[in-house]
């Protein structure tokens, strides 16, 4: 782990990190204090890289817990496999590594935007969406989503999202509850 970093955030792509770092600020942590793992463009499976790069930060997350205070930020999209899929993906990719899976006491929250986080960018635009279909649009800018973010902050806080809500969206208000201090 770098110096004085806090939080790490591995995740798939742009998108992601600047859903993650927006959220992150109108909660009140300064992201100067975060190093951000993104999938390398061209490269294979972001998903992939997530998968295998998970048991690594998990480790340094350990190493380092009691001596600052910090946590491990998570995203990746459900696609086909949903919360539950994903999560069990990464908690495999533990144990053939060798390291022991995540825990219920660790501030390691793992956040799966399902189909896909274009999905609750739709949801938080006020559209009813479906969490089996993969066509929502992507904005033109990552940034773009900034909007979406304070909507759903102000849900999230609030403990009372939209509904219909997406499943995972509700999964990933309390992934913040629970597991990011």
């Amino acid at each position: 782990m770098s110096r004085g970093v806090q939080w790490v955030l591995l995740c798939e792509d742009r998108q992601h990190e600047t859903f993650a770092r927006r959220f992150l600020e109108k909660a009140g942590w300064s992201t100067r204090r975060l190093r951000v793992e993104i999938a390398p463009k061209g490269r294979g499976s972001a998903v992939q890289f997530v998968r295998e790069r998970f048991p690594k930060e998990l480790s340094a997350y350990r190493s380092n817990r009691n001596r600052v205070a910090q946590g491990l930020v998570v995203i990746l999209d459900g696609d086909n496999q949903g919360v539950v899929g994903r999560q069990d993906e990464l908690a495999n990719a533990c144990q053939v590594q060798g390291v022991k899976p995540r825990e219920k006491d660790e501030h390691v929250a793992i956040i799966v935007p399902t189909w896909n986080i274009e999905t609750w960018l739709a949801y938080l635009s006020g559209t009813d969406v479906d969490a089996s279909k993969s066509d929502y649009p992507r904005l033109d800018r990552p940034r773009d989503c900034q909007q979406h973010i304070d909507r759903l902050h102000d849900m999230c806080q609030k403990k009372a999202l939209r509904q219909p809500a997406p499943a995972s969206l509700e999964a990933a208000c309390e992934e913040y509850q629970t597991r990011m201090p």
